[in-house]
Formats: structure tokens, C-alpha cells, sequence
């Protein structure tokens, strides 16, 4: 059986190819799609194919994913365009009879308004019609996506966001990446999505508190108005489009679209997920 795991040089694609040789996948049976293979090494030093995987040229996919079983399709990050690369890897799989598409999504990325959301709805429904059997973990923020938080915080003593009483079940990407390697190496899964997050959910005073805990010292947290931190943001010198984001999202997390704790991700690794302030340490290590 071959297993594909595309994005393969990123973290959360390399993570899942560890985490699969740790469940005692031979790497001869593991291929690492990555648009540059130069960039994975290590894994050809371990055994693992690596192949040349571009989303956006089709003959690429049509070669990577020959003769593959099962494969994680890791959600890109050129926003825009991700539909369409999507589809160009499941158009390949399709062909190429793939018997399993595991697809890093969203949290309810059919109904949710969260801003990352549309292209996330769009590839499941690209996944629903294209007939290749599938599962989709809608995977929360990952912890990791406050590093840039504790490196200001470090800088400035304070975490400052308009999120309000919002809370966020992050989860570090490792348990993730151990949750796609239980769904692509054991059964049941097919048809399936899973709303994955960490099993406890944190607000902003909590995640100050936990970067205090991190540097050694005190960190304030500041509660913004959508206005004042527009204006700060302003200040800072960011684009509309980086304002609008930033704004949208904390936004979101006031509105509770990230605080939900289901307890699938937990259940699907067997044991709890990694905690907050361990996820930051283990993310500037």
C-alpha cells in the first residue's frame, strides 16, 4: 500500500509523514509530494519516495499520485487560488482510482462564517461530486499560529485583541498530524468528518497569561474595540487587506467560531491534546 502525503515540506505534512513512521508505516510505503523535493531530504534519507507535487500543474499530480492507495490532501495557503489547486488533486486522485482523500479543512466549513471558510466549503463540495471516497478533518487554529503573538508580547509586555470573551480550542500541529496519520492508516473513516480542536478552549487573558508563563515574566492583556485596534493596526503601518483580515478574524473568535471543543481530535490520537503553554514552548524550540 502507498500512502501520499502532499505539502510534504511544510509543517503539518511533514509531521503527518513522522507520525505515520512512528505507527510503524514502512517509509518504502510512504510518498512526500513537495513542490520542491529538495526540500525533504531527511525523508529520502529515511526511505520515503519524494516526488515532485505542484497543485498547480496537473502532470505533477498525475505522477505523484499513481499507484497511491490513500493520501492527505494538506489545504494550501496561496488564498485565491486554492479551489482550483484543490481540484486539480482531486481530479488526479479520481483518475487515478485513489481509494481514500483525507482533506485538511476547516471548522464547520459549510455553515460557519469564518473568513477562512469559503474555499474550505468549496473543496468538499468538489470532493462530494468527484466520487472519490474521502474524510475530512476540519482542523481548529493551530497553536503555533501565536508564535508571532509571544515574539510581540515579548517585545512590547502586552497581547492586545478585539476577540472579546471569545475563546479558541487550538491544538499543536503534531497532534493534528497524528490524528491524519490514525485516519489514513486504520478503518472506519470513509465518509466521514470530524471536527478536531484541542480539548480545552482559551480566551486572550488566558493565552496572555500563558506567553507570561513562556517568557518568565508578566504580560498584560489589552481588550480593543474593533475601532481601536483598527487604528493601531493603521498605525502599525499594515495594509487594509491585513487590517480587514486581522479585524474579520478576531471578530470571528468574539463571535465564538473557534471555541468549540468536541473532543474528536483527543479521541481519534488516544490521549489529550498537547496544552497551551507546552504548544508555545514546544513552537519556539
Amino acid at each position: 500500500m502507498t500512502l501520499l502525503v502532499t505539502a510534504a515540506s511544510g509543517h503539518l505534512g511533514r509531521l503527518t509523514i513522522e507520525a505515520l513512521l512512528a505507527r510503524g508505516v514502512p517509509a518504502s510505503e510512504i510518498r512526500a509530494g513537495a513542490r520542491d523535493t529538495a526540500k525533504v531530504p531527511d525523508l529520502a534519507a529515511k526511505g520515503v519516495q519524494t516526488v515532485h507535487l505542484d497543485y498547480d500543474d496537473p502532470a505533477s499530480l498525475a505522477d505523484a499520485v499513481a499507484g497511491v492507495e490513500r493520501m492527505l490532501l494538506v489545504s494550501g495557503s496561496e488564498f485565491g487560488n486554492r479551489v482550483a489547486q484543490h481540484t486539480n488533486v482531486i481530479d488526479a486522485a479520481a483518475a487515478a482510482g485513489v481509494a481514500q482523500l483525507v482533506y485538511t479543512s476547516a471548522p464547520h466549513a459549510d455553515t460557519s462564517a469564518l473568513l477562512v471558510n469559503p474555499e474550505h466549503k468549496a473543496t468538499e463540495e468538489a470532493l462530494t461530486a468527484s466520487g472519490v471516497p474521502f474524510t475530512v478533518l476540519r482542523n481548529n487554529w493551530y497553536t503555533e499560529n501565536y508564535v508571532q503573538t509571544v515574539h510581540q508580547a515579548d517585545a512590547t509586555g502586552v497581547v492586545a485583541s478585539s476577540t472579546g470573551e471569545g475563546r479558541v480550542a487550538s491544538a499543536s500541529r503534531v497532534d493534528y498530524a497524528e490524528a491524519a496519520a490514525v485516519v489514513l492508516t486504520t478503518g472506519g473513516h470513509l465518509g466521514k468528518t470530524y471536527e478536531l480542536g484541542g480539548d480545552v478552549a482559551w480566551d486572550f487573558a488566558e493565552l496572555a497569561a500563558a506567553i507570561g508563563e513562556v517568557l518568565g515574566r508578566d504580560i498584560a492583556y489589552v481588550a480593543w474595540t474593533p475601532e481601536e485596534q483598527r487604528a493601531a493596526l493603521t498605525a502599525a503601518g499594515l495594509d487594509e487587506g491585513a487590517i480587514g483580515f486581522v479585524v474579520g478574524m478576531d471578530g470571528n473568535i468574539r463571535d465564538g467560531l473557534l471555541g468549540e471543543v468536541t473532543g474528536e481530535l483527543s479521541g481519534l490520537i488516544g490521549r489529550p491534546t498537547t496544552p497551551l503553554v507546552e504548544g508555545l514552548r514546544a513552537a519556539l524550540a
